[in-house]
């Protein structure tokens, strides 16, 4: 094996322009992969987290999935006869034993839960009306679920219990009101009760939807607002494993009736926007990858062409087949190693380059700068790749060199 490589390093160098020129290829496909991809997952990396950071990882609502069956579809299924337009019994909206199924929930290891009840609501500052949606929570058992004490930048999460009808509301819907912390105001649900409330928190999530339309109350106060006294309409969950959200979901679901969405499920389009984001990023580095295998073809097509009396003279002194397909092959993986490793350098060299670009206005991810992600996996994929194509686009001319008959090679000299 030692004989291979010195022969194919040698074979290389000989025609050091062309192989430069295709190592060179490789490696801007390497490093153009590497900043694309860091660039990709910096910013999904980012955006997952803040999902999950500020959303609970699973929600149980007070509905289910499919609509009830009529009586007549339970009573006869198989029925000739269909019953259309029969409304649905009025019931109170509400989690049916709400108490019994959050102490089963909190038996779960690694999850915690807290209840809450969601409304809307008309906030009235001065002339200013402005129309939210008011989460009634438990302040020690949201903070279990939620990072909202975190992301409050004026008052505190514990003010919802010591000030009478506390408010925490976004910076953005703060700025909209003209309110400040310590302000009071109107709160008109739409059924019809008023309640003078006090701002005693401002928060600010960087998700634009939360920041502007979203108000945090205690529990009790947003029953007596919304005028649903003992009901929640909505059970959180967070839990240790953020993977085992899906699964569970559907178990709990499956086991109450009620409907329990993930993370992922209420994150779906756009998960599955950045799935198409990574088929094009793969798909464009993987054509410059492959335009540079191209050129590794181009160079072990010559050299076998020239190297046709060395092909014979080296079957003659022994080679086999298979010891001249490798010589070959081994051409094409020192020139995609070699693309490789400085196809990585070149790659972070270009996200340190990114890393000190600045702009001028606040982005809508919260910073100034690309969100870049440095993980060791991307320049792994990034070298497979540059190796396997290069690899590849070999096979071909040493399949062909090692199919050289070395008589009639040296009859055609003769």
């Amino acid at each position: 094996m030692d004989l291979i490589l010195d022969l194919a390093r040698g074979m290389l160098s000989r025609r050091r322009r062309q192989t430069l020129v295709s190592v060179l290829g490789v490696a801007l496909g390497v490093a153009f992969f590497v900043a694309i991809a860091s660039l990709m997952r910096g910013f999904q990396t980012y955006f997952i987290q803040q999902v999950i950071d500020v959303q609970p990882h699973i929600v149980i609502k007070d509905e289910t999935r499919t609509p009830t069956p009529q009586a007549a579809v339970i009573a006869v299924p198989d029925g000739a006869v269909s019953v259309n337009g029969v409304k649905p019994v009025d019931r109170v909206r509400g989690i049916r034993s709400a108490g019994d199924k959050l102490a089963i929930l909190e038996a779960i290891p690694g999850a915690a839960a807290a209840p809450i009840l969601t409304g809307p609501a008309l906030l009235r500052y001065g002339a200013r009306d402005v129309t939210i949606t008011v989460t009634g929570i438990d302040p020690v058992r949201y903070r279990r679920v939620a990072n909202l004490a975190k992301d409050i930048i004026q008052g505190s999460l514990e003010e919802l219990r010591s000030a009478a009808n506390g408010l925490i509301i976004g910076d953005t819907l703060a700025q909209r009101l003209g309110v400040q912390l310590g302000d009071t105001v109107i709160a008109v649900s739409p059924r019809g009760v008023t309640l003078q409330m006090k701002i005693v928190g401002i928060f600010h999530t960087g998700l634009v939807a939360l920041d502007q339309s979203t108000g945090y109350a205690l529990l009790k106060v947003n029953q007596v607002l919304q005028d649903r006294p003992n009901v929640v309409n909505q059970i959180l969950l967070r839990l240790a494993d953020v993977t085992q959200a899906e699964p569970l979901a559907r178990q709990i679901e499956a086991r109450f009736g009620d409907r329990t969405e993930s993370w992922e499920e209420q994150n779906r389009n756009i998960l599955t926007v950045f799935v198409i984001q990574n088929a094009i990023m793969y798909s464009v580095t993987g054509a410059i990858l492959l335009v540079a295998a191209f050129g590794i073809y181009n160079i072990i097509s010559t050299v076998v062409f020239e190297k046709t009396r060395d092909i014979a003279i080296l079957k003659s002194l022994g080679f086999t087949e298979g010891d001249i397909q490798r010589l070959f092959l081994v051409q094409g993986v020192i020139a995609g190693l070699l693309g490789a490793v400085l196809g990585c350098l070149l790659g972070q060299l270009m996200i340190e380059a990114l890393a000190q670009v600045r702009f001028h206005t606040e982005t809508p991810a919260g910073n100034d700068r690309f969100l870049l992600a440095r993980d060791w996996r991307i320049f792994a994929v990034a070298s497979f790749f540059a190796v396997a194509s290069a690899a590849f686009a070999a096979v071909i001319p040493a399949r062909r060199a090692a199919r050289l008959d070395p008589v009639q090679i040296v009859r055609g000299a003769a």
